[in-house]
C-alpha cells in the first residue's frame, strides 16, 4: 500500500497520455498526492499522445504540467522515433523494434531531477511487468535498481531521506489496470495508446499497443470506446 504523509504530498507523475499513465494518474490522486505531471516530446512518430497528456493534466488539475522536449530520434534505433522503421503489426519474438533505448532510464531520471525542484519525496510511472511488450525497462529489477541508484545520485537520499519511485500497476494485468481505473473514474476516451495514431488521434488497432489494450477491455467485459480509424 503506497502511503503519503502530511508533510510532504506531492508526487511527479510521469504522463504518457496512454491507458497505464492515466490510471497511474488517478491512482495517485486518490492517495490525496498534489500531482506535479511530466510529459515528454521525444521524437515519438506522433504528436497525438502529448495532446492526450494535455487533456489529462487538466483533467486531473495538476499543480504543473511540464512538456520536455529530448528527441530521442537522433539516435533512433526505435520504430517509435525512427520512421524508416515500421511498426510490427504481428506478435514477434524477443524485444520488439518498438523498444525506445534506454527511454524509461531517461525519462525517469528527468523525473527525479524535477521531483528534486518541487521537493517531492515520490514519483509515480506506469510500467507494467504482466501484459506488456517485452520492454527491459518495464521489470522490477529495473525500478529496484534504478530506486538504488536514485538514493545514491540525490541530493535528498544523500541527506538521509529518498525520492520513491511508485509503480501501482507492475503486477497488474491489462485488464485489473482498466478494472481499477474505471473505479476511480478514468476516461480512457481521454487517453491515447497506439503507436501509430493518426493525426486525429485515432488508433490503428494492429499495432502491439492497440492489440493489449483490446484484449484488456475485452477480458475486463467493459466497452472499448477507443476511437479507431
Amino acid at each position: 500500500m503506497i502511503k503519503k504523509t502530511e508533510e510532504n504530498k506531492k508526487a511527479v507523475v510521469l504522463l504518457s497520455g496512454g491507458l497505464d499513465s492515466a490510471t497511474v494518474m488517478a491512482i495517485a490522486q486518490n492517495i490525496g498526492f498534489d500531482c506535479y505531471a511530466i510529459s515528454f516530446a521525444y521524437g515519438q512518430r506522433h504528436s497525438a499522445e502529448l495532446e492526450a497528456s494535455k487533456r489529462l493534466a487538466e483533467h486531473y488539475n495538476v499543480v504543473e504540467h511540464k512538456i520536455l522536449n529530448i528527441d530521442l530520434g537522433q539516435i533512433g534505433g526505435s520504430a517509435l522515433t525512427d520512421t524508416k522503421l515500421a511498426v510490427p503489426e504481428q506478435l514477434e519474438e524477443g524485444i520488439p523494434i518498438t523498444y525506445v533505448p534506454a527511454r524509461n532510464t531517461i525519462f525517469l531520471s528527468l523525473a527525479l531531477g524535477y521531483a528534486e525542484v518541487v521537493t517531492a519525496n515520490d514519483i509515480f510511472i506506469g510500467v507494467n511487468a504482466v501484459d506488456y511488450s517485452g520492454y527491459p525497462d518495464c521489470r522490477p529489477e529495473f525500478i529496484n535498481a534504478y530506486q538504488h541508484m536514485a538514493n545514491l545520485a540525490t541530493k535528498v537520499g544523500v541527506e538521509g531521506a529518498q525520492i520513491k519511485i511508485n509503480t501501482p500497476l507492475i503486477n497488474m494485468s491489462k485488464d485489473q489496470i482498466i478494472k481499477k481505473g474505471m473505479q476511480l473514474g478514468v476516461d480512457y476516451r481521454k487517453t491515447v495508446s497506439c503507436y501509430q495514431a493518426d493525426a486525429q488521434g485515432r488508433a490503428c488497432g494492429r499495432c502491439d499497443s492497440c492489440r493489449l489494450r483490446m484484449a484488456g477491455f475485452k477480458k475486463a467485459g467493459i466497452e472499448d470506446q477507443t476511437n479507431y480509424v
